[in-house]
């Protein structure tokens, strides 16, 4: 079969037409379509009027489509020439994209033509339309698939002889293969959906086209951007990097990819997006260095999301090494990267580690043997044919009145595909394959539900009704042409099967990508496989913050939940999970690494320390020379001496004494239960004893003198035994204070974690004591500090006694000096707060720790 060369219907019409071509739109009335509102009718008017317009403005355009009559029509919508350069639609032929797809779907055909199984006795045709990768211009020719389902009003055009004119009906085309790029699909599928016309796209992944709302009629056999950014969201997770960017190539492809990995990974957690930058459709000079410049800023988001074409892809890899930047960034890229050699050209050393991600295809062998062999002479039908054939193998065929060019050889038609020039597989072409079978299929189970037995197109199926087959097309499940099963979700997704490759050199001069996982809804990757620049194993990181060491606690940024800074737990913090960090309890202090509490050590004053030592020794030098005088009294105790000192006395004030330095033991023992009651007892009573003696003295002469002034009578009570009396009431009022103390607060041990807290929490240290304050020792010695008061007012009162009566004097001294001393420690005592226990602790490993028990 032949093509058609340009079609009167479709192309764009000289400018003196155009008002006939209006007026015949503005006549249309739709063809038996129920669904079809007046404002969609007037909506559709105005598009035509519009683009017959822009058509009016391209002086170059090329006037082709490939046209293949069948019993059933599908059209084709494939980028077979790039963009134009500015105010031309079409630019440069498009190799692989344009004509390697464009002659799978005609492989596709024939291959499905040629089946006795499917689709018997009907046979398939197509019209195959060039987008030249522009989305208004696609929308132009796709104009071309939805004429048949225009009913035009002809009543007012005759010919020149008066006879009704003769118009072609156009072939109606009941579902559309295309397009590829994202943008083309959106912009198509805006006019097919009005028109039911079902459409399959074998490249477009953007992930507004799963809006089964908005492009109900659109089914894709390729997965959408969303599986492939969640792909990517899973590799960035299983390499450890929470902190990467984002690089995007303005139009629908890119931003529509990144606005996906965006929004997944703020629904997933644990990645933050350092920053989103974007591709400029036409970038100025510098505009790649600046976006260079730019990802640096945070240059810690080494991980770069990359959705972008081709180009842009090369000039950024082109900017990073001009920045020195050699093995800086860690891309990974989406399906536009995939595998492919062009973008990485000469700059295999900054692609080097690169993480790429492709839809799972294979390669299509029967499409291969079939395009090796295709030639002038046999492919006829593919009007763009000449056009690759001296694009690919670099040569002019002659045209007549056209001069062949001197700087390129002449084609001789010899050449041969794959043998005479370079060929690889188009990646998509196994999608084209399956798009064009799904659509098969879909008609052939239709044609045995609404035409059983039939052979042919039956009544039912004429015309095909457009959301029948939508139906049908969603609801097929057949192996396509690489094995994998071919279905559809509710929203005409293809399910995502994705091969991920990193881009590795294991030397200079052999570097290629290499499969290192897949993703089919879940990630398998070999992480032990990947390998980064200069052959390194090591995972690098692209992370915002490292993580705290152990006892710091993590300070959030605020508003990006991926960077912090940490701060130490200090002073008796401890790390209680990793934002808080929470003071010990009093009885505890932090590890030395600060991530839990340990007890803190208990101490009490050692017999073999200095400050047990020196007291002790003084205590035992008093106590032997207490003891002495005791031994002399006693030896001499009937001497006249002894008599005139009074005994009795002496006797009680030496007790008092001794038990003065005896209590001295007894604030070095351990305290305990037992320790606690006899320092609470003898604490005061000794003193109470000596000053009780000595104020019954002092109180005896006094009261002998003063009453030898007025008589020559003796006072009272001035025997020994009155005396002994007097003093045993008065240290009797001492003993009844303390049993009271007893009975109010019983003895007992605590152990003091405030005393020796400093700011270094190593040298905190707990003090196991008797529960006896400060302020209680004052009290208990308060009484024993009015005796001696008493006592001194008495010794001054005293003081006049004549020389012969030798004590008085030495009393009186001996409490003078006792006075000073007295005011002198009080304020000191509380000023400073020390005790026999408040000691500067010695280190840890010397220490004896005592378990108290508290009662």
């Amino acid at each position: 079969m032949t093509s058609s060369g340009s079609a009167p219907s479709l192309l764009p019409l000289p400018h003196h037409h155009h008002h006939h071509y209006v007026s015949l739109l503005i006549g249309q009335t739709l063809h038996q379509s129920p669904l079809w509102p007046r404002l969609a009718l007037s909506l559709w008017i105005w598009i035509g009027g519009q683009v017959i317009q822009v058509s009016g403005s391209h002086q170059h355009f090329h006037p082709h489509s490939i046209k293949i009559p069948g019993d059933i029509t599908l059209g084709g919508l494939f980028p077979i020439h790039a963009r134009g350069p500015h105010g031309l639609p079409c630019g440069e032929l498009k190799k692989e994209k344009g004509i390697h797809r464009m002659e799978a779907m005609l492989y596709a055909l024939d291959q499905i033509n040629s089946d006795p199984e499917l689709l018997p006795n009907i046979t398939l045709g197509v019209r195959i339309l060039d987008t030249c990768s522009r989305d208004t211009y696609a929308l132009e020719q796709s104009l071309t698939f939805v004429q048949a389902l225009i009913q035009k009003d002809t009543s007012d055009i005759r010919c020149s002889n008066g006879e009704p004119p003769l118009i072609r009906k156009p072939e109606r085309v009941v579902g559309v293969i295309g397009a590829s790029a994202s943008s083309v699909s959106i912009m198509v599928a805006n006019i097919l959906r009005l028109f039911e016309i079902p459409q399959v796209s074998y490249a477009s992944t953007a992930p507004e086209l799963s809006d089964n709302n908005r492009y109900d009629f659109f089914s894709r056999v390729v997965p959408p951007d969303s599986y492939q950014a969640q792909a990517m969201l899973d590799i960035v997770k299983a390499l450890g990097w929470n902190y990467v960017s984002t690089l995007a190539s303005e139009g629908n492809y890119g931003e529509s990819g990144v606005d996906a990995f965006m929004q997944i990974s703020r629904e997933a957690g644990g990645v933050c997006i350092a920053q989103s930058v974007k591709i400029p459709r036409e970038p100025t000079a510098g505009e790649f260095d600046k976006i260079i410049r730019r990802l640096m800023e945070t240059s810690n988001a080494r991980g770069v999301i990359i959705f972008a074409n081709e180009d842009d892809i090369k000039r950024v890899l082109e900017a990073a090494k001009r920045t020195n930047l050699t093995g800086h960034f860690l891309f990974v890229g989406s399906d536009s990267w995939g595998a492919k050699s062009s973008p990485i050209a000469e700059l295999e050393d900054v692609a080097e580690g690169a993480v790429t991600i492709l839809p799972k295809r294979a390669s299509i062998d029967g499409f291969d043997q079939y395009f090796v062999t295709r030639s002038l002479e046999n492919n006829r039908r593919n009007i763009w044919f000449a056009e690759f054939w001296e694009d690919d193998f670099r040569c002019k065929l002659t045209r007549p009145g056209i001069k062949l060019d001197p700087d390129k050889k002449k084609c001789t038609g010899e050449e041969r595909i794959g043998r005479d020039s370079s060929y690889e597989q188009e990646g998509k072409v196994q999608f084209v394959i399956d798009a064009v079978y799904a659509v098969a299929h879909a008609l052939h189970n239709m044609h045995q539900d609404l035409c059983p037995g039939s052979t042919g197109v039956c009544s039912n199926m004429d015309p095909v009704e457009g959301r029948s087959l939508l139906n049908y097309i969603r609801a097929v499940n057949f192996n396509g042409s690489a094995g994998t099963s071919v279905l559809f979700n509710e929203n005409g997704d293809a399910p995502g099967r994705y091969d991920i490759f990193q881009f590795q050199m294991t030397n200079h001069s052999h570097p290629g990508y290499r499969v290192i996982g897949q993703w089919t809804n879940n990630l398998r990757l070999n992480l032990e496989e990947m390998q980064w620049s200069g052959g390194d194993k090591s995972i690098p990181d692209s992370i915002c913050s490292f993580p705290c060491n152990p006892g710091e606690r993590k300070k959030m940024v605020k508003g990006v939940p991926c960077c912090w800074h940490c701060e130490l737990c200090d002073g008796y913090q401890y790390q209680l999970d990793e934002f808080t960090c929470e003071t010990c309890p009093t009885d505890m202090r932090p590890t030395p690494n600060r991530t839990t509490c340990r007890p803190t050590p208990i101490i009490k004053l050692e017999w073999n320390s200095p400050w047990a030592l020196v007291p002790a020794s003084l205590a035992m030098l008093g106590i032997l020379a207490t003891s002495a005088v005791v031994i002399t009294f006693i030896r001499f105790n009937d001497t006249p001496i002894v008599r005139a000192s009074g005994r009795e006395l002496s006797y009680v004030l030496l007790t008092g004494i001794f038990l003065i330095y005896l209590i001295t033991f007894l604030m070095i023992a351990e305290p305990g239960v037992v320790v606690c009651a006899f320092r609470r007892l003898l604490l005061g009573l000794g003193m109470a004893i000596t000053y009780s003696a000595m104020l019954t003295k002092t109180n005896r002469i006094y009261r002998i003198f003063e009453q030898g002034k007025r008589s020559v009578t003796p006072p009272k009570f001035i025997s020994p035994t009155s005396q002994l009396l007097i003093t045993f009431i008065l240290i009797s009022v001492q003993v009844l204070g303390v049993f009271v103390w007893f009975g109010v607060v019983p003895p007992h041990t605590i152990i003091d974690y405030e005393e020796l807290r400093p700011p270094n929490p190593d040298l905190a240290r707990g003090i196991l004591k008797c529960d006896m304050s400060d302020l209680s020792i004052i009290c208990c010695l308060s009484y024993s500090i009015v005796l001696m008061v008493t006592c001194t007012v008495y010794a001054v009162k005293s003081r006049g006694v004549p020389e012969t009566f030798n004590e008085a004097k030495p009393i009186g001294f001996t409490m003078y000096t006792t006075c000073i001393v007295w005011l002198a420690f009080v304020p000191i005592f509380f000023g400073t707060a020390q005790s026999t226990e408040k000691v500067r602790p010695r280190p840890e490993p010397g220490e004896t720790r005592v378990t108290p028990v508290l009662l």
